[in-house]
């Protein structure tokens, strides 16, 4: 595992500093970064439902299976329409969503940081990247009212911290010698 991790140091390397200046933009414009998450979406979905209509006449045309295509396109544009409409509650849910991908993602990253400890004791980087991806996702759990303004600092801040242990990693490994162990 160390040899491999330590071959590719360079990943979590841009992981990190693409961490890092998600983090400084988040902070810099809250407001723009809060709509921009919510707006993506908002156009994934109308584009999702877009294609799936056409895919359905498509279908139709072909003599084919249709109908569950175009529920899913009438379903996507629906969700695209409440999305640009009422993106607070988008925002809210959204919340959710990021609060469980922080969680798990912090999970794992502690799985693969106590994997790693068996071959380069001592290494506390990746625990602290998980760490704090656990604590983000349990801190967005615990206040969702909070202010979705207040969570992308949030986010923010735990992007600046999830990136700089992440680039602490990368030059921890890049520091090792492949196929050395420790």
């Amino acid at each position: 595992m160390l040899d491999v991790l330590s071959r590719n140091w360079w990943a979590f390397a841009i992981r990190g500093v693409a961490a890092v200046l998600f983090g400084i933009l988040a902070l810099a414009w809250p407001g723009i970064t809060l709509f921009a998450l919510v707006f993506l979406f908002g156009a994934y979905c109308l584009v999702d439902g877009v294609f799936a209509l056409v895919a359905a006449v498509r279908a139709a045309e072909a003599h084919d299976r249709w109908a569950h295509l175009l529920f899913v396109g009438i379903f996507g544009i629906l969700v695209a329409g409440i999305t640009f409409f009422f993106w607070q509650i988008t925002a809210f849910a959204l919340l959710y969503l990021i609060a469980a991908w922080a969680v798990v993602t912090g999970i794992l990253e502690l799985v693969g940081a106590f994997e790693l400890r068996r071959h380069m004791p001592g290494e506390l980087w990746w625990v602290l990247a998980g760490l704090v991806s656990i604590a983000f996702g349990v801190l967005l759990i615990l206040r969702p009212l909070s202010g979705a303004l207040a969570v992308v600092w949030i986010i923010g801040v735990y992007a600046l911290l999830f990136g700089g242990f992440l680039i602490g990693l990368a030059l921890r490994l890049r520091g090792r010698k492949v196929g050395a162990t420790a």
